[in-house]
């Protein structure tokens, strides 16, 4: 009974976070919203990616609960150039052997569970998202003793209601 109290408290604050999100998305635009209106409606991003030309990228990620992680690229004139969910199959897709962690991470956003392996020296990266229609997913990628990427592949999320 506990269990299932607690899965239906955790389904309910995962329904609000991403009704607050599309709220807080709907009320930004590229290429007209600030710097300020970001920070204003997702708070002060977890991580902040320098790029190329002065732009940065904000990172809000979502997990370990959550099924979204958000990249937001503000450009050097401090407008919001870009707003992307990073956790879908076409980004998952970019993931190759070789790419190093900060790479992974810098794509994705920081994952929901680190896990190593010792004995055969590698380490499993896990995300948590949604496959459409609406099947709970986890990412994993893993990564070999240099840190490099070694191989990534989805598998159904073991922690859904509805996988167990």
């Amino acid at each position: 009974m506990a269990i299932r109290s607690a899965a239906a408290v955790g389904a309910l604050i995962l329904l609000t976070l991403a009704a607050c999100d599309r709220q807080r998305i709907s009320e930004l635009d590229e290429g007209v919203s600030t710097e300020a209106d970001v920070r204003e409606r997702f708070g002060a991003p977890e991580v902040i990616w320098n790029g190329p030309g002065g732009e940065r990228t904000f990172e809000y990620n979502r997990q370990p609960a959550g099924q979204q992680n958000y990249m937001i690229s503000i450009g050097p004139d401090g407008r919001m150039t870009a707003l992307r969910q990073v956790l879908n199959p076409a980004t998952f897709a970019k993931i190759r052997p070789g790419m190093t962690m900060e790479d992974v991470h810098r794509l994705l956003g920081k994952p929901m569970k680190v896990t190593p392996y010792a004995l055969k020296r590698e380490v499993a990266w896990d995300w948590r998202y949604l496959q459409p229609p609406n099947t709970a997913m986890v990412f994993t990628v893993w990564f070999g003793p240099n840190d490099q990427v070694l191989r990534a592949g989805s598998a159904p999320d073991p922690q859904a209601p509805e996988n167990r």
